[in-house]
């Protein structure tokens, strides 16, 4: 069964004219014929009765709010599509770690509801493991991550690099580690640690990096918010591990202090994430190029190309 003779049953039925029909579809009347004939073999019946005036029968009677309601489906697929495709998207969802949504996307969402005022933007602050995890579902259009190979192989992801940041201790002025000028991933095994919960890449980053240095952490907290990081750290006892966007406020906190590691090696990549299909969608190609843009003019951070 194909769309067209459905499309013919359906003009027949409207007109009951094989002729009239065949004007209404823009074909020829033996076109319409041989697709009404191909029809009623699928259907094991005939759908009309073939008189001076062509009315349907009984089984054609059934049949009609079927064809009806399948080319009506059809028609507001394609519509959809067609309004996607132009640029016509109902909402951008967006999934993004916390610093990215605190210092960057706030001037990009503002360009963006110039651009698409009719495009619902629906922002998340996820943890980057949990992002690129609802973005290979479908929940949402961008990610904005700590990057994870494993995560982004498949060979319809587009990831674009979009800057690196080092990664530095936070502890209190009060900490026995305060007064060191760098620290090594040595200097902070077996102290109380403030991590990051399961599903944030810094978490992931941490636990792989004293893993190949056999090292361990002493007791850890579970957080997933600066503030709480800062809060917990203040009180003396415990250190944090942050990549520098996360340290923004701490820097201006005369009772924290932050100490830069050893090993130059020790960053973490920002990267955007989508899919190749999605980035054929204007709304989502014009975000996706503003926040590139938005980040290689900042000075916080060290662009890369991808």
């Amino acid at each position: 069964m194909r769309l067209e003779q459905l499309e013919a049953f359906l003009a027949i039925a409207a007109t009951g004219n094989f002729g009239q029909a065949a004007k209404q579809c823009s074909v020829t009347q033996s076109t319409v014929s041989r697709q009404i004939q191909s029809l009623e073999t699928t259907m094991g019946t005939p759908l009309f009765h073939r008189n001076a005036q062509v009315k349907l029968t009984l089984a054609g009677e059934r049949f009609l709010p079927y064809a009806r309601k399948i080319c009506g489906s059809w028609n507001n697929a394609k519509k959809e599509i067609d309004e996607l495709i132009s640029g016509k998207q109902s909402e951008l969802c967006i999934a993004a770690i916390h610093s990215v949504c605190a210092y960057h996307l706030p001037p990009v969402l503002k360009r963006f509801y110039r651009m698409y005022p009719q495009t619902q933007l629906r922002v998340t602050a996820l943890g980057s493991d949990r992002a690129l995890k609802v973005l290979r579902d479908n929940l949402i259009d961008v990610a904005i991550v700590m990057n994870n190979r494993f995560l982004t192989s498949s060979p319809d992801m587009v990831v674009q690099t979009l800057y690196r940041e080092s990664i530095e201790v936070l502890v209190s002025k009060e900490h026995p580690l305060a007064d060191k000028p760098v620290l090594s991933w040595k200097d902070l095994a077996d102290y109380p640690q403030v991590v990051f919960k399961d599903g944030y890449g810094m978490q992931r980053y941490v636990q792989d990096q004293l893993n190949k240095q056999g090292l361990s952490t002493g007791t850890t907290v579970e957080l997933n918010s600066l503030d709480a990081f800062r809060g917990v750290v203040r009180q003396g006892d415990m250190l944090a591990l942050l990549p520098q966007s996360a340290l923004i406020e701490a820097e201006r906190d005369p009772d924290l202090v932050v100490i830069p590691l050893a090993d130059a090696k020790d960053f973490r990549e920002v990267v955007l994430v989508t899919t190749s299909d999605r980035l054929e969608i204007p709304p989502i190609q014009y975000f996706c190029n503003q926040i590139i843009q938005c980040i290689s003019k900042s000075p916080t951070n060290s662009p890369l190309s991808a």
